[in-house]
């Protein structure tokens, strides 16, 4: 039976390592949005109970990288286009009033921050860790947020950038995920001027980049039969 990713010590797995990889399947497109993953199935790719596997279901689940549907299973998450777009819509409108406050209030060790912030994006982009770049991309606005210092607003913002990171792991190209990176060191550096309308462009411009690039057809063009006919065994 073939294993999700490369072959592993199964006998010392833990839930947690075989979320992990499951997690990492997801973000590499092994496994397309709508998957149903069967605990039996997956119980024998990784060699370990039900109970173990059932547990990492609920750990990806709490990541929202799957949906668990009671009395019909576990799925990987498909968010749909209308998702995506009401989720950049409310961003928009949002983020145009938290990097407002953002510049307002940052200060020298705020810049020193995000800027090291910035060099985790591009080590994660380097490594083609789909899952961590989109995390650290996502992280970046909740980190202008948390800066900014309105706590519901923050929330809020955590909540859809979790929705979006998802999106843009499962339908975002590396190569648009670089340009993001690019677009947040460009509003670092008309913040940091003080120049507050350009700043507020540019986040909002990046915004409409991230939207516009998203491919909603990429999983089925991925989609791995053998390892789906192992999951559906």
């Amino acid at each position: 039976m073939p294993r999700i990713n490369e072959e592993k010590d199964n006998a010392t797995q833990s839930a947690n390592a075989i979320a992990h990889d499951i997690a990492a399947a997801i973000a590499a497109r092994k496994l397309p949005p709508g998957t149903k993953l069967r605990e039996e199935a997956l119980a024998r790719v990784y060699s370990v109970s039900r109970t173990k596997i059932r547990a990492a279901l609920l750990l990806l689940s709490k990541d929202k990288l799957i949906d668990i549907v009671p009395d019909k299973g576990a799925f990987v998450s498909q968010p749909t286009e209308k998702d995506a777009r009401e989720i950049f819509a409310a961003r928009r409108i949002i983020e145009a009033a938290i990097a407002r406050e953002f510049i307002a209030k940052a200060q020298p060790k705020d810049y020193k921050a995000l800027e090291s912030h910035l060099k985790s994006e591009r080590a994660a982009l380097s490594a083609r860790d789909s899952k961590m770049r989109s995390q650290l991309l996502g992280d970046f606005h909740v980190l202008l947020a948390q800066i900014a210092g309105n706590q519901v607003l923050t929330e809020i913002l955590a909540e859809l950038v979790g929705r979006s990171s998802l999106i843009t792991m499962l339908y975002q190209s590396d190569r648009d995920a670089v340009c993001s990176s690019d677009e947040h060191a460009e509003f670092l550096a008309a913040a940091k001027a003080g120049k507050v309308d350009k700043a507020v462009d540019i986040l909002l411009s990046h915004l409409d980049h991230v939207e516009a690039a998203l491919q909603f057809d990429t999983g089925a063009k991925d989609l791995r039969k053998d390892l789906i006919t192992a999951l559906l065994a």
